[in-house]
């Protein structure tokens, strides 16, 4: 079995559906292959962001900076009980599409999901800066790929037909948003949904196979 999973690493919901669907795996019992699509939320973004977290969503989203605070603050909450630390107070947002390259990088290595497990805990739980390329490149060094292939990699720009492919296939899907799941090209699951659903999902992939 095959799942294709978009998402963003810079987005809360699917390091939560991340940690939702690998506790569906292991209930559902059977060995799934799983394949990592880029998606860019924010395709603009700078590569340093120009104000905090929480004043840039209070912007995109018209509310008050105390609301966005307290919205961070659920997700902090949400995140918790999937066994996640997310400390936005830490977090430097930025222009993830070299993130995504180097996620297909680690792909043909064979470590892409090491790789992107990395650029997640880096940067909702330790502040990295996940838009730099010599962060980038050390954090790929840290699980096994070498830091200066990678640097030489991001200082080009391969890859980026890969990601542009990824989303342009997501916009044929209809995805709006993510993360976003696809089962064996058949069945697709948007959001970070309960990992009972998830596990229910695949089973049924399974049967219909």
């Amino acid at each position: 079995m095959k799942v294709e999973i978009w998402s963003d690493v810079v987005c809360p919901w699917c390091y939560i559906g991340k940690r939702r669907f690998e506790t569906a795996v292991e209930a559902f019992g059977e060995e799934v292959e799983v394949i990592w699509r880029s998606f860019e939320l924010d395709p603009g973004a700078p590569r340093e962001p120009a104000t905090a977290l929480d004043e840039a969503l209070a912007k995109k989203y018209g509310m008050t900076v105390e609301q966005a605070r307290g919205m961070l603050s659920q997700m902090t909450g949400t995140a918790a009980e999937e066994g996640l630390a997310f400390d936005f107070g830490r977090a430097r947002g930025g222009n993830t599409l070299d993130a995504h390259r180097l996620l297909h990088l680690a792909a043909q290595r064979g470590v892409q999901a090491e790789m992107k497990e990395r650029l997640l805990q880096a940067y909702f739980t330790e502040g990295r800066a996940i838009s730099d390329p010599e962060e980038l490149a050390g954090l790929a060094g840290e699980i096994g790929l070498d830091a200066e292939e990678v640097g030489m990699m991001l200082a080009g720009d391969a890859f980026t037909d890969a990601v542009r492919q990824d989303e342009l296939r997501a916009r044929e899907l209809g995805v709006r948003g993510v993360p976003f799941f696809l089962v064996d090209e058949s069945v697709g699951i948007s959001g970070a949904q309960p990992s009972e659903l998830l596990r229910r999902a695949l089973a049924s992939a399974r049967e219909s196979s």
